[in-house]
């Protein structure tokens, strides 16, 4: 690392903190009091007229709830990403970089979940939804929940589901699956993949 690196670190490093602070409604007073540091020394840390210790930087790091890994963290160079996209079923997936368990679908749906509770699915793992457009129907067990657009949904997947459009018309669905949901939702993932399961 360069010596113009390490003062871009230490400049993105102060930003953070301030960002970090004023996310949270905090004044340089409470900062301050949380991170037992003077308010002027916090202050000169924020506008870099003083210097970084690593000792200050875990003390801030926990007193503004994150790790010193995330307060130094360096920007990716890879954060575009090219989902997979499946014609056939009109989605795309991909994963979170950040967390490889996890995965985002993206997906338009045309017909009702099924009426009958067999072609429902269930497996471990935990699902998260919103609806983009139109309104979705979320079987879930013997219950049927309507989510309209803009409203979201999380459901642990142990729980037999199927998720389809209205009557109305056609929705468009974002979903987030944990590790082990998205392993019960691959094509070959047990019951097949039919289009009516998120």
């Amino acid at each position: 690392m360069t010596q113009d690196d390490d003062i871009g670190l230490e400049s993105l490093v102060r930003k953070r903190i301030r960002a970090l602070r004023v996310a949270q409604g905090w004044s340089l007073e409470e900062l301050a009091r949380r991170a037992n540091l003077s308010q002027s020394s916090l202050s000169r840390i924020e506008n870099g007229r003083r210097r970084l210790a690593l000792d200050q930087l875990v003390t801030l790091a926990r007193a503004l709830d994150t790790t010193l890994d995330q307060l130094v963290e360096t920007a990716a160079d890879d954060v575009v990403t090219s989902p997979m996209i499946d014609s056939a079923h009109d989605r795309m997936r991909w994963s979170v970089k950040s967390d490889p368990g996890m995965s985002v679908l993206l997906q338009r749906m045309t017909d009702p979940p099924p009426d009958d509770p067999s072609r429902m699915r269930a497996h471990p793992g935990h699902e998260w939804m919103v609806v983009l457009s139109g309104t979705a129907i979320l079987m879930l067990g013997h219950h049927r929940f309507r989510v309209e657009t803009h409203q979201a949904a999380e459901f642990p997947t142990m729980m037999p589901h199927a998720i389809g459009a209205a009557e109305s018309g056609p929705c468009e669905i974002l979903g987030i699956f944990d590790r082990d949901a998205r392993r019960g939702h691959q094509p070959d993932g047990g019951g097949g993949d039919t289009g009516s399961h998120a």
